[in-house]
């Protein structure tokens, strides 16, 4: 298998370039990258910086890196266009047509995706994030009737992180429920969720990676062995399936895609885009 360096070149974090990067370089299964991440190159010198950088390495490794640039001041965004690498830059691929369309100059304005120019927004995500912590692992009941989303799953199915995400990106004030065992064996709702049931919405796994995922948690005891695992799994699904309770797999799914396909089922509005 081949190897390319990546450089990922941002005038803010990063997040952004580092987003359209994965979504780039996983569509080549055969190079395996090594990704080096350079965020806030907002000057000419540090532009200077890092273009010395990527022609030291495409000396060293007799072939150009590849540059995802994101840089919106155009004296800085030259000197990696200078470089010794291929250079895929956002900005330049998109502002031009963009000015052209909308008959109207961009404003190079740094920090406009990520920064705090929308107070209002930037503290949803932050209350919303504080909601989900809160009320995370079925604490906080009384929190429920405030939630927009209720996940349900058994323990290690995603619901924690899903949360997050949900909060942090988007606003969603999302809660989570762990079906507990006593909750399997019955198989009805538990009745704190009962009166909320049209916000829950399930997640599952497989029980070969759930065991996974539970050996590195704790190993020891009925915890993670193949019968419990399988119990907790078969007995979830059968509660979701009895109440009519949406659910998703998410053995295979990333966070961002876990969200984003419960965000589309639901039809929960997105709130902010971080």
């Amino acid at each position: 298998m081949s190897q390319r360096t990546v450089f990922i070149v941002s005038d803010r974090t990063a997040v952004t370039a580092e987003a359209l990067g994965h979504s780039l370089l996983t569509q080549f299964d055969g190079v395996k990258f090594k990704q080096i991440t350079v965020p806030f190159v907002d000057t000419v010198d540090k532009a200077t910086e890092v273009a010395a950088k990527i022609n030291y390495i495409a000396k060293m490794e007799s072939q150009r890196p590849i540059v995802i640039a994101s840089l919106v001041q155009d004296d800085v965004r030259e000197q990696l266009l200078n470089c010794d690498g291929l250079v895929l830059d956002f900005f330049e691929a998109f502002l031009g047509p963009l000015e052209v369309e909308l008959d109207i100059k961009c404003s190079h304005t740094l920090g406009r995706a990520h920064g705090m120019s929308d107070v209002k927004r930037y503290d949803l995500r932050i209350e919303a994030t504080n909601f989900a912590l809160s009320s995370d692992d079925g604490h906080g009941l009384q929190y429920y009737r405030d939630a927009d989303l209720i996940l349900m799953g058994v323990s290690r199915s995603g619901k924690t992180p899903t949360c997050l995400y949900l909060a942090l990106q988007y606003g969603i004030f999302a809660a989570n429920y762990p079906l507990a065992e006593e909750d399997l064996e019955s198989g009805r709702l538990p009745q704190s969720v009962m009166p909320h049931r049209a916000k829950v919405y399930g997640l599952t796994i497989s029980p070969e990676r759930l065991r996974q995922i539970r050996m590195e948690r704790r190993a020891m005891g009925r915890y993670a062995t193949p019968q419990q695992v399988s119990f907790e799994l078969r007995a979830a699904e059968n509660l979701f399936q009895r109440f009519a309770i949406p659910y998703i797999d998410t053995t295979s799914s990333s966070i961002e895609e876990i969200a984003s396909r419960i965000l589309n089922e639901t039809g929960l509005e997105r709130r902010v885009h971080a």
